[in-house]
């Protein structure tokens, strides 16, 4: 009987208590999503802010201010590097562009020629054809107004980001400067026993996930860099251009930079481009390698895990949730080997 009542209450908390638990942990998160970033953000500059405050004597507040001037500034100035290549290039795309589009032109052009015989000797083929060509027709339809939908809600939203730019900049500071007074704080208002022990956790989980942040930046920068190069060293006119994209592709799980090599050296290879088609698999693969080989290792040197665990849970994640159980699983095993280390298991 009490095994059946435990099992009655697990049920209908599974089913009513934790979807809703978790609805309004999300709602809550999204609503001080400025504040939680700039908590790690905090985190983030920690370090630096000790090595100012320790070896140049500075002040918390003024070693707040120069940390976050020197990150920032770094940032947006190598932004503003790149970007100002990246247009040039963009500008120098857009104008030899149309021969670009001309032999796509003719290989369609080409296509359709060809297939007319086959449309006209084959009714069924004919009518399957005219039925695709209505479809991908009502799709486009969709996707065109998905694209004006999307361009205008982010329109919309640029206020917003910018007051919340601020604001997670403003909380970053105080943050940084007042944080010896937060914990203080915490530690008053907590009962004592779970006081330490929550801050412990939240140390602990704050930290392994900044590394794993860390280490994917490292893969990102890394396939990225190799991308920019190889395509630099095999001729590519717009190799800034396509590097960072595939760099951006390489943050998308299971597709990533493939989602771009691959057709991209597809059409080289139909086009007659085949020595440049050969080249961007080649350099595809050698990206892959690389990639493959150093996940698991960079991801377990900057968390203290073995590369074993770290791939155990992305792949239990990825049969749990999905493509986003790569990056849930291991933050995850991230929270949990957190806690327990906050809690003094194993002990030494």
């Amino acid at each position: 009987m009490g095994i059946t009542a435990v099992l009655v209450v697990l049920y209908l908390a599974a089913v009513y208590l934790i979807p809703e638990f978790v609805v309004i942990v999300y709602t809550t998160i999204k609503i001080l999503s400025p504040f939680v970033v700039a908590i790690m953000l905090a985190l983030f500059l920690e370090p630096l802010v000790r090595l100012f405050t320790e070896k140049s004597k500075m002040s918390r507040p003024a070693a707040a201010g120069v940390s976050m001037f020197l990150v920032f500034g770094g940032i947006i100035f190598l932004l503003s590097l790149l970007t100002t290549r990246l247009v040039v290039e963009l500008i120098d795309l857009s104008i030899s562009l149309p021969q670009y589009i001309k032999p796509v032109q003719e290989f369609i052009t080409g296509a359709v020629e060809q297939g007319r015989f086959y449309f006209f000797q084959y009714p069924e083929l004919s009518n399957n054809i005219k039925s695709n060509l209505g479809n991908i027709a009502q799709q486009v339809s969709g996707w065109a107004g998905f694209i004006a939908n999307s361009l205008l809600h982010i329109a919309s939203g640029v206020p917003s980001a910018v007051l919340g730019i601020i604001v997670t900049l403003i909380a970053t500071y105080f943050f940084i400067k007042d944080r010896a007074k937060m914990v203080e704080l915490w530690l008053k208002l907590m009962p004592s026993p779970w006081a330490g022990r929550v801050l412990d956790i939240s140390r602990e989980v704050a930290g392994a996930f900044l590394s794993y942040v860390r280490a994917q930046a490292v893969l990102i920068s890394l396939t990225t860099l190799q991308a920019i190069a190889g395509l630099y060293i095999i001729g590519t006119e717009y190799a800034l251009t396509m590097g960072l994209l595939i760099g951006m592709f390489d943050v998308m799980p299971v597709l990533g930079p493939a989602a771009i090599f691959l057709p991209w050296a597809l059409w080289s290879l139909i086009s007659g481009s085949t020595a440049f088609g050969i080249k961007l698999i080649i350099l595809y693969l050698l990206i892959w390698v690389v990639r493959q080989t150093l996940e698991a290792r960079v991801v377990a040197a900057n968390l203290g895990l073995h590369p074993l665990a770290v791939l155990a849970a992305m792949y239990i994640g990825l049969k749990l949730f999905g493509v986003s159980g790569l990056i849930i699983g291991p933050i995850l095993l991230i929270a949990a080997q957190a806690a327990l280390k906050a809690c003094g298991w194993p002990k030494d």
